[in-house]
């Protein structure tokens, strides 16, 4: 092997898929790469974290990591929708889950964010498989370090930008209240893409707001040609650096009823995709893949929607390493 020739996923001529190592679209470890490219930089490292104390309704996101990596066994290494490799124009690997602590938010947050900042620290991205929705403000506060104010982009049927859930200011709806707070994001860049359901009061879309949001409903899906409105994410998010935090139930449970707080009316797996895939050209420092729950999926239909999420975020990745342009059809300023 060349040493600047990425250590790919297993060959899956000589081993089968269902009998590959369990790691994320089959690829090495991290002590793999480490080992077989000695001095040779990570261009990706994925890391699970099996966190959810901070859920409020259906417990089981703890267990998203494996189930993720479980449902990606049959990504193969061309990307044809976007004409991309991710894995052989990246070294990408699997570091394997985080223990934190199941019994101290805050400790945990803080273990989070300290294990962000190491892995970044040689210019790794980070790819994080969670877990609750909670880990999105310790994976902000450490890319803020680096990058300044963050853009946020934000997957989700809820906003995640409420105060507090029986007093606790720290839960999987509160993590981007808290990075306004501290003045982590870019109020004029962040952006909810999929909201939608019932809300406590009108006040609640006011305060997000205050916060630096946008909201694309995921009616509007329905409502506008797909090119209009990754155009206009595109336009609000800019030249900005830009995370990416998808919630599974972004999409229809339909598409994905493995997650903890299911709402009617969603995303299909087809738009979501297609919205990820509309990104690329634009500068993505960091996403995350939340609030996965298998205790509630069936047939791995979450899993296979999760896994091929993370998929397309490696594929906006390498496309960034070669300088690749936005596809046709999705620059930002094709919207009047």
């Amino acid at each position: 092997m060349s040493d600047n020739q990425p250590l790919g996923p297993a060959d899956y001529s000589l081993t089968p898929r269902f009998a590959g190592p369990p790691t994320f679209g089959l690829l090495p470890r991290i002590d793999e790469v480490e080992a077989q490219r000695p001095g040779q930089p990570i261009d990706v490292k994925i890391i699970g974290v099996p966190f959810d104390a901070g859920v409020s309704y259906r417990s089981g996101t703890r267990f998203g990591p494996s189930h993720i990596r479980q449902s990606s066994k049959l990504l193969r290494p061309y990307n044809q929708a976007t004409d991309v490799h991710p894995f052989s124009w990246q070294q990408v690997a699997d570091c394997g889950d985080l223990g934190v602590n199941p019994f101290n938010i805050e400790e945990a947050i803080a273990a989070v964010e300290a294990n962000a900042d190491e892995a970044r620290k040689d210019g790794a991205k980070l790819l994080t498989l969670g877990g609750d929705h909670t880990l999105a403000l310790p994976n902000i506060r450490s890319l803020y370090k680096t990058h300044g104010k963050i853009a946020v982009l934000h997957f989700d049927a809820h906003l995640d930008t409420w105060d507090t859930y029986m007093g606790a200011p720290y839960t999987h709806g509160t993590p981007f209240r808290r990075a306004s707070e501290e003045g982590l994001l870019d109020l004029e860049r962040c952006m909810h893409v999929g909201i939608r359901g019932p809300l406590y009061g009108k006040k609640d879309l006011e305060d997000d707001s205050v916060l630096g949001f946008q909201i694309l409903r995921s009616d509007d899906y329905q409502f506008q040609p797909l090119q209009d409105i990754v155009a206009r994410i595109r336009k609000r998010l800019g030249d900005a650096p830009i995370y990416i935090s998808v919630d599974i139930d972004v999409l229809d449970p339909a598409a994905a009823p493995g997650t903890g707080t299911p709402e009617a009316g969603g995303m299909t797996s087809r738009e979501l995709l297609n919205s990820i895939r509309g990104l690329q050209g634009l500068n993505v420092v960091g996403a995350e893949i939340v609030e996965v729950a298998p205790a509630y999926d069936h047939a791995e239909i979450t899993g296979l929607a999760a896994a091929q999420v993370g998929y397309e975020i490696l594929s906006l990745w390498a496309a960034q390493k070669k300088g690749a342009e936005a596809p046709t059809g999705f620059a930002a300023d094709n919207l009047g």
